[in-house]
């Protein structure tokens, strides 16, 4: 029984794993999609969400048969209870990656402004929290998940700083408007990733620590006390 209980949440584990890596992809072509204002692989992102649907239904009913079957305790079921919320993460990355992309079919020639708007350091900067976030659920790295979190920061000074070169080139030209409408929308979504990659980290140490970081003001301090 015991064998059989590990031999399914090795299962659930890669499973996991590919939803993981499907999601970098999808994050990586929406933001290459405005890179080499690229419409195929924007579609390619749209039509491509079905299959994240799927591994999110799927991973889902793993948890669930798991818990009903097998009524996990300690470190198993902190696992497979964090294991539902960083599928949700995972979806709902998918989603925004997705709405990058749709943004991304809009935006048909780059505008004067772009250079000044950093978009490859804040896309960049969110790819990194997210690649960190799965490489620290993976290898149960704290650590990892620790830089990911203080990395939170830096990309939310980033758009704002960006969000403010939008607002000054809507102000100076009306023609500028509908693309810097998209690029701030672009921008949201990328900051909201960032969100999700921390959701993630917060769970890497829920899972391995059996505590919890949520509703809590974090500094460096703070994260540097809880290792």
């Amino acid at each position: 029984m015991e064998r059989q209980f590990d031999q399914q949440l090795e299962k659930l584990r890669v499973q996991l794993i590919k939803m993981c890596s499907l999601i970098d992809e999808q994050v990586d072509l929406s933001i290459k999609s405005i890179e080499e204002s690229n419409i195929e692989l924007a579609v390619f992102v749209e039509v491509r969400d079905s299959k994240v649907d799927k591994y999110d239904n799927k991973i889902e009913k793993i948890c669930h048969r798991i818990i009903a079957l097998n009524q996990p305790v300690a470190m198993d079921l902190r696992l497979l209870i964090s294991a539902l919320k960083i599928n949700s993460n995972l979806e709902r990355i998918g989603d925004l990656a997705v709405n990058i992309a749709r943004n991304s079919k809009e935006i048909i020639t780059k505008p004067n402004f772009f250079n000044s708007l950093r978009f490859t350091e804040i896309a960049s900067t969110a790819r990194e929290m997210l690649r960190g976030a799965f490489d620290s659920f993976i290898n149960r790295d704290p650590e990892l998940a620790r830089m990911v979190l203080l990395t939170d920061d830096k990309l939310d000074k980033l758009v704002r700083e960006s969000s403010k070169i939008l607002i000054e080139a809507m102000k100076e030209s009306p023609s500028n408007v509908d693309c810097a409408v998209l690029f701030y929308s672009i921008f949201q979504e990328l900051e909201r990733i960032g969100d999700h990659a921390t959701n993630i980290c917060e769970e890497v140490f829920f899972i391995i620590e059996a505590r919890s970081l949520k509703h809590r003001n974090l500094n460096e301090e703070d994260l540097i006390d809880d290792l």
